[in-house]
């Protein structure tokens, strides 16, 4: 920049310019030399600097510790004062800027340990405050490190209570928390061995261990339903109704046909998992009547109408959007609507009347969509049906229940959705495939198998129509000038891109560079690959490239999806994003006076915000309850040998995932081999030193699991060699449980058939 002559002051606008100009905290003195300001004027600049604070153009970094230097507002200063609000499942650790003068909620800071704090990383929890230095890491997102830590508060810890050798013990159920805690007589108030407690840490220590004070007593550890309300105790998932919220939900009463549209005429059904306990969608097809749309078909995708009982400020509502969603474990659903709404009113049960928001769908004959229509309507559903009785019908083997609608409804919906089907083929979506387990509960709520999920095309044909009505949902909203809560999938990082590409570039495969990455880019990687030995890890390489999606109220596209706007609108039991994209559509189409507040448009960015939040709360949640749930199932095979591949690897080891069953545990390097082995993050492997034996993500491999311990969901196992025997010279297989804490094992499945794991739906991250 050129300076100006001496004597002349830079405008606000200059000022501003050069600020957002300069990545690093810009000062009076830098402004001052960038414009050439004299001893003279510099009086006069301190008061252009003062009025562009007042005006909230500029923020400084006092109480930083960074003097009276600037930045532009939303953006943080290179370090920055932070708390620690979450630990990720792979103990990484997130925090929030204490000061935040953009709009919306403070951004997220992913705390990276490089090595070089490691003991800063190691010594800091959730509440903590520490000193970062961060940069930026993508939208609303640092990446940081720490270079303080300030202030320290101990968070009540969850465990199981035990005796040894007559000394009170508690055993933390956070895997991530690796010493055990000491239980003085006088603190542990009236709990017994065996039960899982809530304690808190006290200052001091006792032959190393910390000591604590039990003060909430949760349930008994040998109950295979408390491993979900560790679970749900952990993650501080909300489980109890307002009183207030459950009378007005015992008050609803059904609708009437005023003010909506009579689609009872219509066969609509549902298909949903077998043991789903609320149906939220229905679904029917039939070929377009219009002479000008040959080939063309019509399809309607009714959705329960949750907005007609979830008025917005009412107490029904305030509990919906603390929760943001419903939570499902392998025992239990935690549902963010009661039960009278979630189970009865608001679900689509088969001949009963039940308001529903629908949309009419017009396809061509490659389906590609021509038009829509949305209506509030009163629906009477046909059939409830689940997917594998669908596929089973469609594939010649109807049973009873569903053989009356093959011809008239289950026929049409197939054949609308074959040119559905072609129309996502030409769209070239994200093409990852994952392995999904079904859980098998026996009637004493502990695991009595695990299997492989079928994957039916009944899902494809429902998950399509789903997203043909989540697509005319985001565009009728920007074409009524709504707020829409989209559902955002960003594409990867270039940082991410550029590690795929260096590392497929060690398997032969090139990912060219400078060009913008679309979907069809990975899908040609997967597709090169389908016939080679690499085609697991590519697989799991590609899908860890991808972003996490989330809720915002701005429209940044989904990529998986390869769609320009996307919102949720098909799930509003569960979903507290759908019943707001309902209210705008409800205020939009002049549909009702129960449509979207000015405080609901006013708080969009903070609702999407939490309600992200709350999703990968109950991800997390769901994920470490399914953890426990496996590894008590897996406490019954200690001493066995598994076929396995490896599905992460880290410079303290390996984690594997079984073949047949799915659970996944850790093999620490001390269990690799008498061999020193070296991290090569870039290829994603372990490489001995002196075999230079490779160790990499997909292999498969044969494991021994050595413990499997319920409380934490942790299971542990050895490398076997090539002739069945352990690699290490270490201790064998079989090793006992820290501490000599026993848990109870869930006792035999009973004979009969046992309830599934979820009363889950369609998948929920698209």
């Amino acid at each position: 920049m050129a300076k100006a002559p001496r004597g002349s002051l830079p405008s606000k606008q200059d000022i501003l310019r050069f600020i957002a100009a300069h990545p690093g905290q810009v000062g009076k003195r830098e402004i001052a030399k960038a414009f050439n300001v004299g001893p003279a004027d510099r009086v006069a600049l301190k008061g252009l600097l003062r009025e562009l604070k007042l005006e909230g153009a500029v923020h400084s970094g006092v109480g930083l510790g960074l003097g009276k230097r600037m930045l532009p507002p939303g953006l943080l200063p290179e370090v920055c004062m932070a708390d620690i609000v979450r630990i990720t499942r792979d103990g990484d650790l997130v925090a929030r800027p204490v000061e935040w003068t953009g709009d919306g909620d403070p951004p997220q800071i992913d705390l990276v340990n490089d090595g070089k704090r490691s003991r800063e990383m190691g010594a800091v929890g959730i509440g903590d405050r520490v000193l970062v230095r961060v940069r930026e890491a993508g939208r609303h997102r640092y990446n940081g490190r720490i270079v303080r830590v300030l202030e320290t508060r101990e968070q009540p810890v969850l465990g199981l209570f035990s005796l040894v050798e007559g000394e009170g013990r508690l055993q933390p159920t956070d895997r991530k928390i690796r010493h055990e805690y000491v239980i003085a007589p006088e603190d542990a108030g009236a709990a017994v061995p065996g039960q899982l407690v809530v304690a808190q840490p006290l200052p001091g220590r006792r032959y190393g261990l910390r000591p604590a004070r039990i003060t909430e007593v949760i349930g008994q550890a040998d109950d295979p339903r408390a491993l979900s309300l560790i679970a749900i105790h952990s993650h501080g998932i909300p489980t109890a109704f307002s009183a207030a919220a459950e009378s007005e939900a015992a008050a609803a009463k059904p609708v009437t046909l005023k003010g909506r549209e009579d689609l009872r005429k219509f066969p609509l059904i549902t298909i949903d998992p077998e043991d789903a306990r609320d149906h939220d969608d229905a679904v029917f097809a039939e070929p377009d009547s219009d002479p000008n749309n040959t080939g063309g078909w019509h399809a309607i995708v009714a959705i329960a109408d949750v907005a007609h009982y979830v008025r917005p400020g009412s107490a029904l509502d305030r509990e919906a959007r603390t929760r943001g969603n419903s939570t499902y474990f392998p025992d239990r659903v935690v549902p963010m609507l009661p039960e009278r709404l979630s189970a009865d009113l608001c679900s689509l049960l088969d001949n009963q009347d039940r308001a529903a928001l629908a949309v009419h769908l017009w396809f061509d004959a490659e389906g590609n969509k021509r038009r829509h229509q949305f209506v509030r309507a009163v629906i009477r559903v046909a059939a409830s049906l689940h997917y594998a009785q669908v596929q089973q019908a469609i594939d010649g083997h109807a049973d009873e229940t569903a053989q009356p609608w093959l011809d008239g409804v289950l026929k049409p919906l197939y054949a609308c959705h074959a040119a559905l089907n072609r129309a996502r083929q030409a769209r070239q979506p994200l093409s990852i495939t994952s392995d999904e387990r079904r859980v098998v509960l026996a009637p004493n709520g502990a695991i009595a198998a695990i299997r492989p999920r079928q994957a039916l095309l009944a899902h494809q044909v429902i998950e399509d129509y789903m997203i043909a009505a989540n697509v005319a949902a985001a565009e009728e909203l920007e074409k009524r000038q709504q707020p829409c809560m989209y559902r955002v999938h960003e594409p990867p990082s270039p940082d991410k891109v550029d590690t795929l590409r260096r590392f497929l570039e060690t398997l032969g495969l090139k990912l060219a560079k400078g060009q913008v990455m679309r979907p069809m880019h990975f899908n040609r990687i997967l597709e090169a690959a389908a016939q080679s030995e690499h085609l697991r890890l590519i697989n799991t390489v590609v899908l860890r490239s991808q972003m996490q999606a989330y809720y915002s109220a701005k429209n940044l596209g989904h990529f998986g999806l390869n769609l320009t706007r996307y919102a949720h609108f098909t799930s509003p039991i569960r979903r507290y994003s759908d019943v707001l994209v309902h209210r705008a559509l409800v205020s939009g189409l002049g549909l009702g006076k129960d449509g979207l507040t000015d405080e609901d448009r006013a708080s969009f960015d903070n609702i999407a915000e939490h309600i992200s939040f709350t999703e990968r709360r109950s991800m997390l949640a769901e994920r470490d309850s399914l953890d426990r749930f496996v590894a008590a199932f897996m406490a019954e095979h200690e001493g066995a040998d598994f076929a396995a591949h490896i599905n992460s690897v880290n410079r303290f080891g390996l984690f594997v995932e079984l073949d047949e069953t799915g659970a996944d545990g850790f093999v620490p390097m001390s269990a690799l081999g008498d061999d020193y082995f070296q991290h090569d993050e870039a290829r994603h492997a372990l490489v001995g030193r002196r075999t230079k034996k490779r160790l990499r993500l997909g292999d498969a491999v044969m494991v021994r699991l050595v413990e499997a311990t319920p409380v934490t969901g942790g299971l542990r196992f050895e490398l076997l060699n090539a002739h069945g025997k352990p690699s290490a010279h270490g201790k064998p297989s079989g090793a006992q449980p820290r501490s000599g804490i026993h848990i109870p094992r869930p006792g035999k499945p009973k004979s009969g058939r046992p309830p599934g794991i979820r009363t889950g739906k369609k998948p929920r991250n698209r």
